[in-house]
C-alpha cells in the first residue's frame, strides 16, 4: 500500500512541476506579446518596403481590422520566437532529473543544431525563395492583367514559407539523430534514398503553395541537407548491427581456478546452431526422454 501511495505522490509532483513549468511560460508570452504588439507595425512596415523594393509591388489591404489583425499576428510570432529560449529552458529543468550525463550532453548538441537549423531555414526562406515567389506570381503580369497584392495574404504566405522551411531544414537533424541512437543503421537509410526523395517531395508539395517553384525551392534544399545528415551519421555506420549493450550481453559463468586448463570448455569456438554439434539442443542422449522438470 505504501508502495502505491509514494508512485501516487511522485506523479503528482511531476505533474506540479510540469504545471510551474507551463504556468511560467504562459505568464512570458503574456507579458511580451504586450510591447512586441508596438513594435510589430514598424516589423509590418519593413516587410512592406522590402516587397516594394525586391518586386515593384505596392501593397494594399481590403477591410478596416485586416492591419490590426496582422500586426497581432505578427507581434504572436516574435512573442513564441523570442521567448522560446526561455519556454525551452523550462522543458529543459522539467526533464532534467530524469536523464542520465550522456543523454544530457546529447540533448544540449540536439537543441543547440535544431535552433540553428530552424534560424537558417527561416533565413533562407525570406532572403532567396520569398523574392523569387513574387517574382514568379508577378511573372504573369500583362497590359491587360495587372497583379493586385492584399498585404494580409502575403505576410501570412512569408510566414507560413518560414514556419515550412525552418520544419523542413530539421531533417539533416532527424537522420542524424535516428542512426546516432542506434534505432536505424547508416545502410538501411542509404537503402531508402528513392523512398526519402518521394517523402520530400511530398511533403514540400503539402506546405508550400500549389506552384512548382516553390515546390523545388523547399524540396532541393531539404534532399541536400538530407544528404549532410548522412555524411555526418558515417561515423556511427553499422553501430546498431556491431555494438552490444551490457543488458543483452550472455551471462557468462565464472571459470573454476581449481579446475584445469583441460576442462575449461571455449564457449567461444561452439556454433550451437551447427547440426552436428554435440551442444546442439536435443542431440543429447535420450533427448525425446527429456523433461524440463
Amino acid at each position: 500500500m505504501s508502495t502505491k501511495q509514494d508512485q501516487e505522490a511522485t506523479l503528482i509532483s511531476h505533474l506540479e512541476a510540469l504545471r510551474r513549468a507551463l504556468l511560467r511560460s504562459i505568464i512570458a508570452l503574456a507579458i511580451g506579446i504586450v510591447p512586441l504588439f508596438l513594435v510589430s507595425p514598424y516589423v509590418l512596415d519593413w516587410f512592406c518596403k522590402q516587397i516594394a523594393l525586391q518586386g515593384g509591388v505596392t501593397l494594399h489591404y481590403f477591410s478596416p481590422m485586416e492591419v490590426f489583425l496582422l500586426q497581432l499576428k505578427i507581434s504572436a510570432l516574435l512573442d513564441c520566437v523570442l521567448f522560446s529560449p526561455y519556454i525551452a529552458w523550462n522543458m529543459w529543468q522539467f526533464v532534467l532529473p530524469a536523464l542520465y550525463d550522456n543523454e544530457k550532453r546529447f540533448i544540449r548538441s540536439i537543441v543547440a543544431m535544431t535552433s540553428g537549423l530552424f534560424i537558417a531555414g527561416v533565413a533562407f526562406c525570406l532572403v532567396v525563395c520569398f523574392p523569387l515567389i513574387v517574382q514568379f506570381g508577378m511573372s504573369f503580369a500583362s497590359t491587360t492583367l495587372q497583379p493586385v497584392f492584399g498585404v494580409s495574404n502575403l505576410v501570412t504566405l512569408a510566414l507560413w514559407l518560414s514556419l515550412a522551411f525552418g520544419c523542413m531544414f530539421q531533417f539533416p537533424l532527424v537522420t542524424y539523430a535516428l542512426i546516432r541512437a542506434g534505432i536505424v543503421n547508416y545502410e538501411t537509410v542509404c537503402g531508402k534514398r528513392p523512398y526519402v526523395v518521394v517523402a520530400i517531395l511530398v511533403l514540400a508539395a503539402l506546405l508550400t503553395p500549389p506552384d512548382v517553384v516553390s515546390q523545388l525551392l523547399l524540396g532541393v534544399p531539404t534532399y541536400l541537407l538530407f544528404e549532410a545528415g548522412l555524411l555526418a551519421a558515417r561515423h556511427y555506420k553499422g553501430r546498431a548491427l556491431k555494438e552490444v549493450h551490457p543488458e543483452n550481453a550472455p551471462n557468462i559463468a565464472p571459470r573454476d581456478s581449481t579446475a584445469t586448463e583441460s576442462e575449461h570448455v571455449q564457449t567461444d569456438d561452439i556454433d550451437f546452431a551447427a547440426p552436428s554439434s554435440k551442444f546442439q539442443v536435443g542431440a543429447e542422449k535420450d533427448a525425446d526422454k527429456w523433461k524440463p522438470y
